[in-house]
Order: structure tokens, then sequence, then C-alpha cells
């Protein structure tokens, strides 16, 4: 029977009814603010007919409604307090167990206490172990500790895993982390003058360079003289500087002229036997000054007597001496996705005596080297993170980044040529292409790297054949879009980052869907492992970022995109030809699929722009000259002439002197990380010039602080410490992981990505790869069983 309400007349709601109740014998009144939810849960709990509740199912759901408060509060007084390591994870996860619905800050505290020492202790077997990798996951995060609340985390350490507060561990671990906070400043401080000195050093080089007409008087030789012997790369043109109208200006060093003056009678003798003499590579267009005569052709081979002493960018071609030396000849086949363009190239190679076949990832690696033992052909492996060398074998499969240039090989190959026009990597495919020491060089990628790899070919003086070829399944575009609970078995659903993936998967699994996930933070491994849960049927529908445009072998009939524009990293825009054409040319795999489908999500665009992209011609990009940038041997190279053994003063003087932003031939890559990277490095002691190239190179995000801490270990390196291997850290349950626990698993394979790297390179001072391939493994494995996990409805932060 429902009562009415003695001022309004109207009837009493069974809920209302039951909170007066138990209000009256509690004592215990929710806030105005939170009676409509205590008020929708009561309705919920009573049985049919019933206008009351136990006393302890209201206090139950007194603090459910609760619980958001107390999570604001605990995480208020944890920062305040500075105890960032402490996670909104592990606040949830205390507040979920208060029964008290009149807890205050005192038992929200006491709540926390066994739940937070408990993570401490899941960190790692030790204190310290424990204290390493809570202080990893904070610089991730980009925080770092004050000196109070580095004592903080250390006292909680020390109560989480037993500790008496005379324990040497604390006084020890102070002592260290003073020791290193100290160290840090101090690599800091120094960089900054350092990276003052060199820009000093280059500002006062520059205001000695002299001109052209200088160039005679300096070195007592006729202008005509000193014209031959500059096109003959003998004399270092120090600047090129574009003037107005279209004229160069060649500036030149002159303590660098006067040092060569004890080397024209032997220039002058060999004149007539070195004729004009070329450099291999392309130099500047225009002369020194403006009556001077164009540079010279450098597009023509030539002996090692002639290569400048400096293989400066402008004569990049000229740098790899091995593969000008050889009688290399150039196929470039092209095609899109499903068109068979590894086929041909991999059979020549295995039928050659030797080989090296080139990928742009290391799971690409790996699928060549298997690829070559299925045609009987054992090859070894290296990538930038792993060896495998097999005894006596004449083949090899690499990551780009790792092509050997001195060692002559009969065949090789070098896929996804496309990436040339990447500003990041473009520059180790335009070595690669140029630097090959193979005989029969094969370039495999999509039809608009066509005139790039022409371009190279040109500038190296190396015969090219073309091969075109046609996809061997039809591709059409979809008339209408797709709604997002009609994608079904075999669907590829595309997006632009890592939250849209995990938002679409959550949404799909709501919808009672099976989902795989692709996205570029997952290691090769476990990208692997989701695309073969997708094509052996445990997964109906992939969702996936453009990873998957590049190497995944997946069996997918209808590619969907999410969204037709992307973040580039500079801008949003709409997605390219190339790139519609690359990831829809995943859809409708030969073999498995008549037809290949490419939709878009209701919602997400018109299908006639999917349609437009896949009918268009390549687009011909607006700059043809080939990313190049320094290696060690340059590095070095300048170093000597510039006398200096600071990287970034190398850097500094490539950037500014060595190529000019408009040559004609060559651009420079950006490296803007390698730069980070050097200018963090001035201030570390004890390190050559070659070991900071490595460092430099080193695969590292400093979105997540990376090269704070790649400079951490290379100033232990310096100091003849060893760098142990990252640890794995918390892993809660597969089950229990959110969002937040899987990005910092991700960024926990990162440390070991780079670790793994430098590990190869230096192994005396980064021991235990095994300890650090076993953790790798078991944070893959983890992952994976997270992305497995297809039970749980999405929540907030959670999938």
């Amino acid at each position: 029977m429902t009562s009415d309400d003695p001022i309004s007349g109207r009837p009493i709601s069974p809920a209302r009814q039951a909170l007066a109740h138990v209000m009256a014998r509690t004592g215990l009144v929710p806030e105005s603010k939170e009676e409509p939810e205590v008020l929708r849960r009561l309705a919920r709990a009573l049985e049919p007919g019933m206008q009351d509740v136990a006393d302890e199912k209201y206090r139950h759901i007194l603090c459910v409604v609760r619980q958001k408060k107390w999570i604001s509060r605990l995480l208020d007084r944890t920062r305040r307090s500075g105890r960032v390591w402490i996670m909104r994870a592990e606040i949830e996860q205390a507040v979920a167990g208060i029964t008290d619905p009149t807890a205050d800050d005192a038992a929200l505290e006491r709540a926390l206490a066994p739940v937070a020492e408990a993570r401490l202790r899941e960190y790692g077997t030790s204190p310290r172990a424990a204290f390493e990798a809570v202080q990893a996951d904070l610089v991730d995060t980009g925080r770092v500790l004050s000196p109070v609340q580095t004592d903080l985390l250390l006292m909680a350490i020390a109560v989480a895993f037993g500790l008496g507060a005379d324990d040497p561990f604390l006084e020890t671990a102070r002592r260290e982390e003073s020791r290193r906070q100290s160290t840090t400043s101090r690599i800091e401080k120094v960089a900054r003058e350092r990276r003052e000195q060199e820009e000093q050093h280059l500002r006062t080089w520059e205001e000695s360079l002299v001109p052209f007409s200088e160039v005679p008087r300096l070195l007592h030789c006729s202008s005509r003289e000193a014209l031959r012997w500059i096109a003959e790369n003998r004399l270092p043109v120090a600047r090129k500087v574009l003037e107005s109208g279209g004229r160069e200006r060649w500036e030149f060093d002159p303590t660098a002229l006067v040092a060569l003056r004890t080397q024209l009678p032997e220039w002058r003798r060999g004149s007539g036997r070195d004729g004009a003499g070329h450099a291999g590579g392309p130099g500047g267009s225009g002369g020194p000054g403006g009556a001077a005569p164009h540079a010279p052709d450098m597009g023509r081979k030539v002996a090692n007597a002639v290569i400048a002493r400096v293989a400066a960018l402008d004569r990049y071609a000229a740098h790899f001496r091995t593969a000008r030396a050889l009688n290399r000849r150039i196929t470039l086949v092209t095609g899109p996705t499903n068109s068979g363009k590894s086929y041909t190239a991999l059979n020549a190679l295995a039928q050659a005596e030797s080989g090296l076949a080139l990928a742009p990832l290391r799971l690409l690696a790996h699928e060549f080297r298997e690829a070559l033992a299925a045609r009987g052909v054992e090859a070894s492996l290296s990538t930038g993170e792993e060896r495998i060398l097999v005894p006596g074998s004449r083949h090899l499969a690499a990551t780009v980044e790792m092509c050997p240039f001195y060692s002559p090989v009969d065949v090789a190959i070098i896929d996804e040529a496309q990436m040339l026009f990447d500003t990041d990597r473009g520059a180790a495919w335009t070595a690669a292409i140029m630097g090959a020491p193979a005989r029969h060089l094969y370039v495999l990628g999509a039809a608009d790297c066509i005139p790039m790899v022409r371009r190279i070919a040109e500038l190296c003086g190396d015969p090219l054949d073309e091969i075109s070829l046609e996809r061997k399944s039809p591709l059409r575009a979809a008339s209408q879009p797709v709604r997002l609970a009609d994608l079904g078995s075999g669907d590829a659903l595309i997006a632009f980052s890592r939250r849209e993936v995990l938002d679409l998967r959550a949404s799909l699994m709501q919808h009672g869907k099976r989902v795989a996930v692709v996205y570029g933070a997952l290691s090769p491994e476990v990208r692997r492992a989701e695309a073969q849960r997708f094509n052996n049927g445990q997964a109906d529908i992939l969702v996936a970022t453009d990873a998957i445009g590049m190497g995944l072998n997946l069996s997918i009939k209808r590619v969907v995109f999410a969204s037709l524009k992307k973040y580039d990293g500079r801008q949003t825009r709409d997605l390219s030809v190339q790139e519609v054409k690359q990831i829809g040319g995943r859809a409708g795999r030969f073999g498995k699929h008549e037809t290949g489908v490419v939709a878009v999500l209701a919602g997400a665009g018109s299908p006639s722009f999917v349609r437009r992209q896949l009918e268009a011609d390549p687009e011909l990009p607006a700059d043809l000259r080939p990313f190049v940038q320094p290696d060690v041997d340059i590095v070095k190279a300048v170093a000597s002439e510039i006398g200096s053994q600071s990287l970034y003063g190398v850097l500094a003087r490539i950037h500014r002197a060595v190529l000019r932003k408009d040559d004609p031939n060559y651009r420079l890559s950006d490296m803007e990380q390698a730069f980070a990277i050097a200018s963090a490095l001035e201030g570390v002691e004890g390190l050559d010039l070659s070991t900071r190239w490595a460092y430099a190179m080193c695969p590292v995000d400093d979105r997540d602080n990376g090269i704070r801490r790649l400079v951490g270990w290379a100033a232990d390196h310096a100091a003849g410490r060893k760098v142990l291997p990252p640890g794995s850290g918390h892993l809660p349950s597969a089950e229990r992981a959110g969002r937040e626990e899987l990005e910092r698993a991700e960024k926990r394979h990162k440390r070991l990505v780079a670790w793994r790297w430098l590990a190869l390179r230096f192994p005396d001072f980064y021991p235990d790869r095994e300890e650090a391939e076993d953790t790798t493994r078991r944070l893959n494995d983890w992952i994976e069983s997270v992305l497995r996990q297809q039970s749980r409805a999405r929540r907030t932060q959670k999938f």
C-alpha cells in the first residue's frame, strides 16, 4: 500500500517510504545531492510489495553512493601530502572495501594503507627493486620526486616490507638517491654551459669564413685551379648560402685551406691523370659568387681516390663506397597491397648464394626469415634489439636501420619503399637503397615511391628496371556507411589513436562481439598474437590503428574507417590517397575472400570520399629529394674537421653548414630527438663520440620522459656502473586490469626495448640480457591476457 504525501497529496513512492523508515532507525541521512541516487538504488533493492530494507543494505547503498566523494578526498589527500605514487586504482580498491558510511579521513587512510602497502610489495622482490620500479613508472608520467617525496616513498616501502626505522636500506637508498640527484643537477648544468660554448664556437667559425674570392690568395693558386679542386672535392666548401635571385654563395674555412697548401704540388701533378674528377654524389647548384660556373655534375661513379675526405651530406651517395664499387642493378617492384610484390624477390633471394632482406619492422624481419626458411634457406637475423646468428649462413634478414653496408651480397630486398617519405625514418630507406652492397637490389613498395626511387638510382648512377603489379583480388568501396552494431566476422575497424581503438573495442564488446586490437604501442609479439586471434576466428572483429597498414598478414573481408581524418603530429587532415589504399587494401586477402570492401563507419564521413581515394592516381609528393642524416662515420669525420668531440656541436654544424635547406638533391631528416639527446648528453663525462652517437640513436619516447632516463643510464655507463634491466613492475590480474594499468605496462615495455637496444651495443654495461628478455616475455603475455578479456562491461577508465 502506498501512502500519500500530506503536503502535496501525491502518493509517496515505496523507495521514499523505505528511506524514511531506515533513516529513523539508523540516523543516517543522505546529503541532498546524494538522495536521488540513494532512492534509485533503494527502488532496485526493494522486493515487490515491500516498503523497507535491512539496515545493512541501506548502509551498503550509502557507501556505494559515497565512493566517488571518498575517492576524490583520498586523491586530494595523497597528492597534497606528496604521495604521488599512489594511483587511482589503489584508491578505488581501498574505497570499495569501506562498510561504514560515516567514514572520516582517518578511516579512509586506514582503508588505503594495506592496499598501498600490498602494491608496493608487488612492485619488486626487494625494497630496492620496488623503489626503482616505482620511480621508473613516475618518470614515465613526467613526475620527478622531490627530496621530501623521495623520503616519503622510502619510508612507505620500508613499512610495506616490514623494515625498521634503522634498517640499512633506508640510509643506503637515501645516500644513493642524493648522489643521483646531485649528479643529475650537475649534468644539466654542465650541459647548458657546453651548449652555450658550442653555439659560440659555431658563431665564431661562421664569422671566420671567407668567400671564394679569397681562396686563390690563401692557397697561392689560380681561380681556375681552385674551381677544379672544388669540383674534385679536394677543397671542402664550408657553407653554401642561397642569396636572392637564386644565386649561391660558397664560403670556405681559411684555416682548413691553409692546412691543404702542402698537398697542392701533388694535386697539380695528378690533375692530368684524374681529370675533372667527380665525387659520386650531387653538389650544389650555382657557384661561388655569381661569376662562377655551375657546380659539377656529381652523378657519375668515381674512384675512392677523389672521394671527399669528409663525406658531406650533399654528396651522400659517395659515402657508400662498397655499393659504389659494385656493378649494381636495381629492380623496383611496385603495386598495391595484395599484389604479390615480395614473391618474385624472395625467390631470387633464396636462389642467390648470398643475400639480404631488409624490413621496416622487427616483426617483418622475422617473417622474411621464415619465408626464406620455407624456401630451404637458413638466414641470420639482425634487429635493433636482437641477433640470431646461424653459423655458415650467407643470408641475413634485418630491419632497415641495421643494413650492413660493407659486406657485398648477390641479392638484396628492401621492402615498403614508400617509407622514403617518412620524416622520421625516411633517411634509413635512403641509406639502405643507396648503400645496400648488393649486385641486384629489389626495392618493393607502393606506386607513389616510383619517382623517389628513380631519383635515388640516378644519384647513384645505377640502372633501374621497373615492374608494376596489379592487385590479385578486386577491391571496391561500399556505397553505404556501416553502423557499429552491424559489424561482423572478418571486419577490421580502423581508428587513429590508442584511445579511439580501446573505446571502440569497449563499445563492440557491449554488443557481444569478440574483439582483437592492434595499435602502435603494442609490441610486435602482441600485435602478432592479436592478428592470429582474428585470423583463426577467436575474435570476430579487429579494431586497429593504421599499424595494420604494414606487414601483418590479416584475413580481412572488409575494412571500415572509424574516421576519415587523422592527426599526423602537426595537424588534423584528411586521409591521403596512399593511406586509404594502403589500409583499405588489407581487405579481401587473396585466397580467402573474393572481393575486398572498404567502407566508413556511420557518422564518420562520406563513402564517396573513400571511393574517390581508391580510384585516384598516386599522389606525387611536392618534394622528391630523399631524406638523409649522418651516420657514425660522417659524425666522426665532421668532428675531426671542426676539431670538436661534442656531438651537439657536430650536429649543429651539420644542421647549419653541411647541407643547406634548399639543397637540390637531398633534404636533412628530422633529427629533433637526436639533437635533444645529444644536448642532454653534453653534461655526461667519459663517453666518446661514437658512444654518444649510439645513445642519440636509441629508440626512446620523450613523451614518457625517455631522454631523461636515457641520460641517467648514460651517466651510469660513463661512471663504470652496470645498468640493470628494467623490471615488469606491478601487474594486477588481467581480469582486474584497466586502461591505466595497460598503458603503464606498455610504457614498461618501451623501457625494455631501449635497454635491450643498448645491451646489444654495450654488453659490458648492460648485463643480464636473458633477464630482460624474460621480463619482456612476461609483459607481452600479461598485455595479451588483458586484451583477451572479453566478458567485462565498459566502465569509467576500464574496458
